[in-house]
């Protein structure tokens, strides 16, 4: 634990990294279904809706099921843990560089699974070395990982403004700039990929010369962390917030999935999909600044509450909307702030909370297998049975049936939290209660 005065200068270097981290990501991500289900005469690569859910899904569940092993494992007992995310960064951006070039589905899946192995760690390592170096992390946290947000919004705002238009003028919709959508902007979708791959490089450099030194803990009371950390699921209060994390996970990997291809079918331009998708980023900024107070308020059962209430809410939304109501869209998009804030941000600050410090960066991986792992294997599997929705897409479909399943799933993961969640005494505060007596 970082004192006091080394905090501040560490919390720049912190927030820096969040905004790094989910920089390289929010470059690709919101673009990345619209260039794989584009059509092949327009740059796209055809696609069928079920193909992207297995991409964006399995992959990104290996390298999940991986993280314990390639990042909880190793920064708890070998190796310090921002030198072992700067070399998973590097090894990522070379491989998201690769995909670009992959056309074939096979190829572009081994390549995603590839990189999703080497990426999903950096996740948990993010969160595990700012909870090492701040004194404070409920307070904290939010404040660090809200700066992973404006990352978010500057990458995915600016992709589409350098690559996707020109002539650009001001105007009211973030990123507050627009202008006239290129003729090839399906093909140039795919510059994305290359993007993150550059970006990903030059932040895992940084990351090993500049993070603060947060060496292993080699612990010898469990040589074996992650053992102890899938321990914790016999703590009531962690058992069912993992419960409804993952249902929660795969309506979260869905919305990715499908909201880009969607936000076409209601008449939004392509260039404006990353843009509309980024209020809800603005939105979360807002909810992470709040999150250390309602958490003081609510207490974790009902900020968990709130986020699958929010969850619910926003596929409402989308479920009542058409072409001539699209503004709505727009503005259910501030949602996201809630769910994100709410559940993910609330829940991994709950399971840190929990664990004992020997086990705490191997505790984020193992939740990550949750929300990152078996979510998303089963999120590929649910999307694919969507499409039994008329196979929803840019083209029609029938998206008010799609939305609406996602939005009772996130009423149902509400009435579970209201109705079995129990905080209780942590395994760490039992610790901490020995200690001291």
């Amino acid at each position: 634990m970082s004192n006091g005065s080394a905090v501040r200068p560490a919390g720049v270097r912190l927030s820096m990294m969040m905004f790094m981290q989910y920089a390289v990501w929010g470059v690709w991500l919101p673009y990345l279904a619209n260039y794989l289900q584009g059509p092949v005469e327009q740059g796209g690569l055809g696609f069928t809706g079920g193909q992207v859910g297995w991409i964006l899904g399995l992959a990104g569940s290996i390298g999940a099921l991986a993280a314990p092993f390639l990042a909880g494992q190793v920064a708890d007992r070998f190796m310090r843990a921002e030198i072992y995310l700067g070399i998973l960064l590097v090894l990522g951006g070379l491989l998201k560089f690769a995909t670009y070039y992959a056309h074939a589905y096979t190829s572009f899946l081994w390549l995603s699974i590839a990189y999703s192995i080497v990426y999903m760690p950096t996740l948990a390592l993010t969160n595990s070395i700012a909870f090492a170096h701040l004194d404070d992390p409920e307070k904290k946290f939010p404040l660090v990982r809200v700066w992973g947000t404006i990352g978010w919004i500057v990458a995915s705002n600016a992709f589409p403004l350098i690559w996707l238009q020109t002539n650009l003028h001001l105007t009211a919709l973030p990123p507050f700039l627009e202008g006239v959508p290129k003729a090839n902007t399906v093909g140039l979708f795919g510059d994305c990929l290359r993007v993150a791959g550059v970006m990903a490089v030059l932040y895992g450099i940084w990351a090993m010369f500049v993070l603060p030194k947060t060496p292993p803990t080699r612990s010898v009371e469990s040589p074996l962390a992650f053992t102890k950390a899938f321990a914790l699921l016999k703590h009531p209060g962690v058992l069912m917030c993992t419960a409804a994390a993952l249902p929660i996970s795969m309506i979260h990997q869905v919305y990715f999935i499908r909201t880009g291809p969607f936000l076409s079918f209601i008449g939004y331009q392509d260039a404006h999909i990353g843009p509309v998708m980024s209020i809800g980023q603005f939105a979360e900024i807002a909810v992470l600044a709040l999150l250390g107070w309602i958490l003081s308020k609510s207490g974790y059962k009902w900020t968990l509450f709130l986020g699958c209430v929010a969850y619910f809410l926003r596929f409402a939304v989308f479920a009542v909307v058409t072409e001539e109501t699209r503004a709505l869209a727009a503005v259910a998009m501030a949602l996201h702030g809630f769910c994100y804030a709410c559940f993910f941000a609330a829940s991994f600050i709950y399971v840190e909370r929990a664990a004992t410090p020997d086990i705490r960066h191997t505790v984020q991986t193992a939740y990550g297998i949750i929300i990152l792992g078996a979510g998303p294997i089963l999120a590929g599997v649910y999307n694919q049975w969507l499409d039994r929705f008329g196979a929803p897409s840019a083209q029609g479909g029938d998206w008010p049936s799609l939305w609406w399943t996602q939005a009772l799933i996130g009423a149902a993961m509400a009435v579970l939290v209201a109705l079995a969640f129990r905080p209780g005494i942590s395994p760490a505060e039992a610790h901490e209660a020995a200690a001291a007596g």
